[in-house]
């Protein structure tokens, strides 16, 4: 693949936003434009992504979760529960090759197509587990886990804390109602041995508009939380 690609692009990459993104994927541009047209195309014929979301797709989806790459640091591995159309998985999958991702997701149209594009893209750093996060409790052992709308944090920290298995933090995508979240998700959070939660953004000097991240630790000293 190469940076300009041969064929008029779907959904192709605003002139606005060419710096975030070249900033956020660097020489893995290419394959986070292959993405994007597979979003834009594939994603949206099997119903993972709305029509009305193409012109919206590398601000508000791909680049809003990309965001999220310098968080993670070397060597890890990455948990990404209710991947759907590999946000912010596959997006980050494709930023960090250095990170080992795992996609959780349970419908199996949506682990078909992340498949597909994971070949087309020739990602070494993703495996697909098809299921419910709870499911995998025990199995599966991430340093980090991401989710990207799939519930309140609430009911959501029960779904992805576990994950850690004593070792780690949640990163999880959320709007302007976070800090509402926790304090609604207290009692679940402390029952999980989670600590330190709170709300911060990242892509602040990127992206048009930062993304939110509610990020929660487990088993860590204060000092060493990022």
């Amino acid at each position: 693949m190469t940076d300009e690609m041969t064929t008029p692009e779907t959904a192709p990459l605003p002139d606005e936003l060419r710096t975030a993104a070249q900033a956020l994927y660097g020489e893995h541009l290419p394959a986070a434009r292959a993405y994007v047209e597979h979003l834009a195309t594939s994603g949206i014929e099997r119903g993972l992504i709305g029509p009305r979301e193409v012109p919206r797709l590398w601000d508000r989806h791909v680049l809003n979760c990309a965001a999220l790459a310098p968080l993670l640091p070397v060597g890890t591995t990455v948990a990404d529960v209710g991947s759907g159309a590999g946000l912010p998985g596959l997006a980050l999958a494709i930023a960090r090759p250095d990170v080992e991702f795992v996609l959780i997701e349970p419908l199996e149209r949506r682990c078909i197509w992340l498949q597909e594009v994971i070949d087309d893209l020739a990602l070494e750093n993703v495996t697909i587990l098809r299921g419910r996060s709870e499911q995998f409790f025990g199995q599966v052992k991430a340093d980090v886990v991401t989710a990207r709308a799939v519930s309140a944090l609430a009911h959501l920290v029960t779904l992805t804390l576990p994950l850690l298995q004593g070792q780690g933090s949640l990163l999880a995508l959320k709007g302007r109602s976070a800090q509402e979240e926790i304090e609604k998700a207290e009692k679940n959070i402390k029952k999980l041995k989670g600590k330190n939660a709170r709300v911060f953004t990242v892509g602040d000097d990127l992206l048009p508009e930062p993304t939110t991240i509610v990020q929660i630790d487990v088993g860590r000293h204060d000092a060493e939380a990022s």
